[in-house]
């Protein structure tokens, strides 16, 4: 019989899961346990971590887990990795469901850097009103450049922050451009600082700055060992039938 585990806490892991559900598949949501308030599932729900690749493989094999499906956030590089040498280890099969990246358009005025720690340095320079689009995990880094005003929109209440001069806007998107639009002229946004998560529930913020021309800082995305990865939730079904599942249909 199948037993899936959904790395999720995304968008499209939530379809997935949605979808599996639907199909009557056996399967595990594991969130990482980095959002207070985690969307509730129609799957059984796990919240923390394996404890790295062995803790990983350890609870593939303890469960029963006969295939893993990695649709965790683009930059969980870790998670990712880890999911890989645990597949490896235990012989499981592994899919991402990845979004496709973002790609600049013609008027678009973006300057591309390795990682977070590239964003940083390049912060470097005169004060500017910066949305910093990074989420949480990251804001300390960036407090080694405190001479900007930062604009932080964060999913849950990010209590003590290491921003002297910073607003923070608590909301959960998607968002649409006229938001974002509305958002960054009443911040008098000079710079956006993004990831490259891809899709399109955070997608706006790019047009937006495109519309008002500001440039955007944009952090490319970690590179991973190959594996198999998928754009669509379809997609992955088939991979699914494709693999021994019987998804009755």
């Amino acid at each position: 019989m199948p037993n899936l585990l959904i790395l999720g806490g995304t968008t499209e892991a939530n379809a997935l899961a949605r979808a599996v559900a639907d199909l009557g598949v056996a399967a595990t949501y594991s969130y990482a346990g980095r959002v207070d308030n985690p969307r509730p599932q129609p799957l059984p729900t796990r919240v923390g971590g394996f404890g790295g690749a062995e803790g990983l493989a350890r609870h593939v094999r303890d469960t029963g887990v006969t295939h893993v499906i990695d649709a965790t956030h683009p930059f969980a590089a870790q998670m990712s990795r880890n999911a890989i040498a645990a597949c490896q280890q235990t012989q499981t099969p592994l899919a991402a469901l990845t979004r496709a990246e973002w790609t600049a358009a013609p008027a678009d005025r973006w300057q591309h850097v390795p990682d977070i720690a590239g964003a940083v340095a390049a912060l470097a320079g005169p004060p500017r009103r910066v949305f910093l689009a990074v989420g949480r995990m990251h804001l300390e880094e960036f407090a080694a450049q405190p001479q900007h005003h930062y604009l932080l929109r964060l999913v849950d209440e990010p209590g003590p922050l290491p921003f002297a001069d910073c607003d923070v806007v608590v909301s959960r998107g998607p968002f649409t451009v006229e938001e974002d639009t509305a958002l960054m002229r009443r911040h008098r946004t000079e710079l956006v600082v993004s990831k490259n998560a891809g899709g399109t529930g955070a997608r706006a913020k790019l047009d937006a700055a495109r519309a008002l021309g500001i440039p955007v800082l944009m952090i490319d995305r970690p590179r991973l060992p190959r594996r198999v990865e998928l754009t669509s939730v379809p997609r992955v079904l088939d991979w699914l039938a494709h693999s021994g599942v019987d998804l009755g249909v």
